[in-house]
C-alpha cells in the first residue's frame, strides 16, 4: 500500500508492505496538496514500474519520476504549476498544468525512452487571450522577523520599464495554509494591465515549505501572516517600488480575514477588500464542510474575530448571498458595525453567489468594485 506522510517534515510517499513503512524517496518538497483538500491524485504508478510525482517547492511545481531503486529524475516540462489531478495510461501521464504565460492546458506526457513529449489535448476558455501582452512575476525574498524568509510574487504593470513604480495590490492567497501558484492569473493580469502592480505572498503557513512552516500559523492566525504581508508591503515601498498611500490588501476567504485585520492596525496598507471573507473563526470552524473542520479548529487562537472598532481603512467587502461556508450574516453584521463606528466601508452582496466569487457568473462586477474601490482611495488622497 501506497500513501503520502509529512513525518519527515515533507509530503513524501511510503509503501507498506505489511510489515513495515518504508519511505519511496525522500523528495524536499510537497507530494500532495494541502491537508484540508480532497480528491486529488498527486501520484500515479507507470505500467513499467516507475511512479509519477508532482511536487511542490513553494509557488513552484515540477513534474518527477521514481524509478523502482528510489532513484527520483525530474521531468523538464513546459509547466511551473501542475493541478494533483494526475491520470496514468500506459507510460502516460495526464494533467492540468500551467505557466506564467500559459492559462491552464490538459495535456498528455508521454514517458517513453528519451526525452518526454508533451501533447496538449485542450486548452482553456481563454486561450482566445493567448497573444495578449501579459505581465510576467518574479520572485522577491523578504526578510521579516524571526530570521525568516518570505517569497512573494510581483507582477509590474503590464508593459512596464524595469525602474517601475506604481500602486500595489497586495493579495493573501486563501486556506489560509494553501500557497501562491506560478501560473497565468486573469485577476492579477486585470489590474497590472491597469496600471497596478500585483503582489503574491506565501506568508507563514503556506503549503509548499515543510510541515513546520505551515503548521506554525495555528494558534497565530491573523497575526503572523498579517505581519509578512506588511514587511512585504514594506519593502516594496523602501525599495521604492510602491507608491506611499496606495498599497493595497485583498484576499478572498481566509485571505480576506488577513486582509481585514491588516487594515484594523496601523500599517502600509491605505485600504483593504475581502471576498467570502471569514470574520469570525469561531464562527467559521463550525460552518466549514466537515473534513475540514480540525484543520479550521487548530487555526484559532491568534487575532480572533475582526473587531469593526479597530478598523483604521477604507474596506471594500464583495460576498455572495449563498455562501455557506464564511456566511454572509457575519459579512453584514461588520457591515453594521462598521457604519456605527464611521469606518469608510462598502458592502457589495452578489445575489444567489456562494462562496468561490472568482468563479461565478459575477466575478466580474467584483472586479470593476474593487477597481472602484482602489481609485475612490487614490482620488481622495490626492484631493487631499
Amino acid at each position: 500500500m501506497y500513501f503520502v506522510s509529512d513525518r519527515s517534515g515533507w509530503w513524501n510517499l511510503y509503501r507498506w508492505d505489511g510489515h513495515q513503512v518504508k519511505l519511496v524517496a525522500p523528495i524536499a518538497g510537497e507530494c500532495a496538496a494541502e491537508p484540508w483538500e480532497l480528491g486529488y491524485a498527486s501520484y500515479d504508478f507507470l505500467d513499467d514500474g516507475r511512479i509519477v510525482v508532482a511536487v511542490q517547492h513553494g509557488p513552484r511545481h515540477r513534474l518527477v519520476v521514481i524509478d523502482p531503486d528510489g532513484t527520483v529524475r525530474p521531468i523538464d516540462l513546459p509547466y511551473t504549476s501542475i493541478k494533483p489531478y494526475l491520470a496514468v495510461q500506459g507510460t502516460t501521464v495526464a494533467l492540468i498544468g500551467s505557466s506564467p504565460t500559459a492559462a491552464p492546458q490538459v495535456a498528455l506526457v508521454h514517458l517513453t525512452a528519451g526525452d518526454p513529449r508533451v501533447e496538449v489535448l485542450a486548452r482553456s476558455e481563454h486561450a482566445k487571450l493567448d497573444g495578449a501582452q501579459v505581465s510576467t512575476p518574479t520572485e522577491l525574498r523578504v526578510h521579516v522577523a524571526g530570521d525568516r524568509e518570505v517569497i512573494a510574487l510581483v507582477y509590474p504593470p503590464t508593459a512596464s520599464a524595469a525602474d517601475w513604480r506604481a500602486p500595489v495590490i497586495l493579495r493573501a492567497h486563501p486556506g489560509p495554509t494553501a500557497s501562491c501558484l506560478l501560473r497565468l492569473d486573469w485577476q492579477a493580469q486585470f489590474f497590472t494591465s491597469r496600471g497596478f502592480a500585483v503582489v503574491d505572498v506565501d506568508y507563514l503557513g503556506s503549503t509548499g515549505y515543510g510541515r513546520v512552516f505551515r503548521e506554525s500559523l495555528y494558534g497565530r492566525w491573523g497575526l503572523d501572516d498579517v505581519d509578512d504581508c506588511a514587511a512585504v508591503a514594506d519593502h516594496l515601498l523602501a525599495t521604492g517600488r510602491a507608491v506611499p498611500g496606495q498599497v493595497f490588501i485583498r484576499g478572498a476567504s481566509a485571505g480576506g480575514y488577513t486582509a481585514l485585520h491588516a487594515v484594523a492596525q496601523s500599517g502600509p496598507f491605505a485600504a483593504a477588500t475581502a471576498v467570502s471573507a471569514i470574520v469570525d473563526p469561531d464562527r467559521w470552524a463550525e460552518t466549514v464542510p466537515r473534513f475540514q473542520r480540525a484543520h479550521a479548529r487548530r487555526l484559532r487562537g491568534g487575532a480572533g474575530r475582526v473587531n469593526a472598532a479597530t478598523v483604521q481603512r477604507p474596506v471594500l467587502l464583495v460576498h455572495g448571498t449563498a455562501d455557506d461556508v464564511a456566511v454572509v450574516e457575519d459579512v453584514r453584521e461588520l457591515a453594521d458595525q462598521l457604519t456605527a463606528h464611521g469606518v469608510p466601508h462598502e458592502l457589495l452582496l452578489l445575489p444567489d453567489v456562494g462562496h468561490y466569487v472568482a468563479t461565478s457568473s459575477q466575478a466580474g462586477t467584483a472586479l470593476e468594485a474593487e477597481l472602484a474601490h482602489y481609485r475612490s482611495v487614490m482620488a481622495a488622497a490626492a484631493a487631499g
